[in-house]
């Protein structure tokens, strides 16, 4: 495939987000596709991958990645296509996954956030931005090194119908737990009991969580896996049992708010029933990717664990897709198609 010529589409960061995120953070441009130096590789962006995180990357704070920078591409991970490599590890028409930002074209050595690898041929092209990918190994390590879940046990996920609850839920579950989960909106609730397999599903636009919280778990929540923090995070945390473990994974209900409320009231629980809350960052287990990827396959070959990915398309589509993420719009992963592979 020849791109002498061809135009790279790009959306980069125009302005760090002050309350909800949109398209006036980003600008559009195009700028000539490069060709690659050696040891680099031109890819073809097939699947942008979308998550809560990515408003964090935006911001001129100190985190565990650097913020992206303005006038830089909007970071994001990625399936593309080899186009041309002069990278020895990899050839034209390799399928590969990492770390490529909001655009058609990308050059790289393969190195980054998260290096390039090739992407199996048993599994679909999208699944290693989903339940193969970050989103579902999160949901494995912090919920099995961080929440480690007993058989018995009541688990209760917040966010249930998003990549990463979704799967941590079903992951307790496998483990012989009692699994609760929350989430926006009727159908959603509805597809976590009928198809993931859950308990109980709260509607929390329309119930009462602390109510129904207390009557589903009458003797205390063991394990909290909390993607949404906020008024969740204080009902857990007024509801936790004895020993129990709160997995602080995400807060995605305060990420697009310019000024914070007063944190939970509740704390004081983690003294008296002698609980822990601890955050993770999935980057942590790197090393032990690979067989947790062979793990997660196993589960999704025996029906045990179920994902959803809702796939929008088009590149000049990316920041309103992005937004989906923090209105509460996706079901499963959120994923953009871009293009087709050759």
């Amino acid at each position: 495939m020849s791109v002498k010529n061809f135009k790279n589409r790009q959306w980069v960061l125009a302005k760090r987000p002050e309350g909800m995120v949109g398209e006036k953070n980003f600008e559009w441009i195009e700028s000539e596709v490069q060709s690659p130096e050696e040891g680099e590789m031109l890819l073809k962006n097939l699947y942008l991958s979308f998550d809560p995180a990515q408003r964090g990357w935006m911001e001129d704070r100190k985190s565990y990645v650097p913020p992206v920078q303005i006038g830089e591409v909007m970071r994001a991970g990625s399936v593309a296509q080899v186009v041309e490599s002069r990278n020895p590890d990899f050839e034209e028409g390799d399928i590969v996954q990492g770390t490529f930002g909001w655009q058609d074209y990308a050059v790289t050595d393969g190195s980054g956030m998260m290096s390039a690898s090739k992407v199996p041929a048993d599994v679909p092209i999208t699944s290693p931005l989903s339940v193969f990918g970050v989103t579902g190994l999160t949901a494995y390590f912090g919920l099995l090194d961080i929440g480690k879940p007993s058989e018995g046990e009541t688990v209760v996920v917040s966010g249930a119908a998003g990549a990463t609850g979704s799967i941590a839920g079903q992951i307790a579950k496998i483990k012989g737990c009692k699994v609760i989960g929350t989430a926006g909106g009727a159908e959603k609730c509805r597809w976590l009991t009928e198809e993931a397999n859950f308990d109980a599903a709260i509607d929390y636009k329309s119930a009462n969580l602390s109510k129904s919280i207390r009557e589903l778990c009458p003797d205390g929540i063991n394990v909290v896996f909390d993607n949404v923090g906020g008024e969740f995070l204080d009902v857990s945390l007024a509801q936790i049992a004895q020993k129990g473990r709160i997995v602080v994974c995400g807060a995605i209900s305060r990420y697009n708010e310019e000024v914070l409320p007063p944190g939970p009231t509740n704390y004081m629980a983690l003294i008296i029933m002698r609980a822990r809350m601890e955050g993770f960052i999935v980057l942590d287990y790197v090393s032990k990717f690979p067989e947790a990827v062979e793990e997660l396959k196993g589960w999704v070959k025996e029906g045990k664990i179920v994902y959803k990915e809702d796939i929008q398309e088009g590149l000049e589509n990316a920041p309103a897709t992005l937004v989906r993420l923090y209105t509460g719009q996706n079901v499963g992963k959120q994923l953009l198609k871009v293009s087709d592979p050759e």
